[in-house]
């Protein structure tokens, strides 16, 4: 018989989404076996958003992943719009839930382009431009989001630190939950299952109201490492610009990812480099 998650999906709406950081945000992320559970996609800048807005047709992939299975739970999302995945784990464990959306397009003129390109850390999709005439020339992008939440339910502390279907994959290499406060955390950042090195990733933590906002450079193995305080909402984030040589309708492709977690409330030291 299949091995399956007891889980209980009530509704998921998805919608079309604006711009800058994209994230999966649970009400709160630590639960106890069979309690409600309320997913919000958000989108926003300084690690506070508003729901994401779009339609069934914008979901790639949609999956759950709790030790050694992984259910796939595209199929919940309707044609209805709306803002929320619902659902409830009987299992107890860390659930990581990761959502690929399908391509959308956007044009910008060249001063709108290049000062996004600029915002975002993206010197080599820059660099391009100017080495090839292109600086004052009008952008067409596809873009898409690869994006994860952990969540933690229970006591049973789950492996979360392997590849997924994302091809923006950022990966943990310890479970955050299991962590001591101020502990150092390790995580790779994997395109199309590829280590990236000299990568701008951000590490967010948001706390009373308030964002924390650290800039990384990965490694040679695309790993960067920092000190996490058990406090707070964390989220890692980082964008992947490629050129698109064949492509007619857009000249470049953007992978937008991210990863989140959290925990109780209650004051603690924000991120310290290690």
């Amino acid at each position: 018989m299949k091995k399956s998650i007891l889980l209980l999906i009530i509704s998921l709406f998805v919608l079309p989404m604006l711009a800058h950081e994209f994230w999966l945000q649970p009400e709160k992320f630590i639960y106890q076996p069979g309690e409600a559970i309320n997913i919000r996609f958000w989108v926003g800048e300084d690690f506070n958003g508003s729901n994401w807005s779009g339609t069934h047709d914008k979901v790639n992939s949609l999956q759950l992943y709790l030790d050694d299975v992984t259910d796939d739970i595209g199929d919940q999302v309707n044609d209805e719009k709306g803002d929320s995945l619902q659902l409830s784990i009987l299992d107890e464990g860390t659930p990581m839930i990761t959502f690929n959306s399908t391509n959308s397009f956007l044009s910008l003129d060249a001063v709108k382009f290049n000062a996004y390109l600029k915002e975002d850390g993206l010197q080599s999709t820059l660099d391009y431009r100017a080495a090839h005439n292109e600086s004052d020339s009008a952008s067409k992008e596809f873009y898409q989001r690869s994006v994860k939440t952990l969540l933690q339910i229970g006591d049973k502390k789950s492996n979360i630190s392997h590849a997924t279907s994302l091809p923006l994959d950022i990966i943990p290499a310890s479970n955050p939950y299991a962590l001591g406060n101020n502990d150092s955390l390790s995580v790779r950042i994997l395109f199309k299952k590829q280590p990236l090195a000299n990568q701008l990733v951000n590490v967010w933590q948001r706390l009373n109201n308030k964002t924390t906002k650290t800039e990384y450079q990965t490694n040679e193995k695309g790993s960067i490492r920092f000190a996490v305080s058990t406090s707070g909402k964390w989220m890692i984030s980082t964008v992947k610009m490629i050129h698109l040589d064949q492509d007619s309708a857009a000249n470049w492709q953007s992978y937008w990812g991210s990863c989140t977690w959290g925990y109780g409330p209650g004051e603690g030291p924000s991120i310290t480099s290690r």
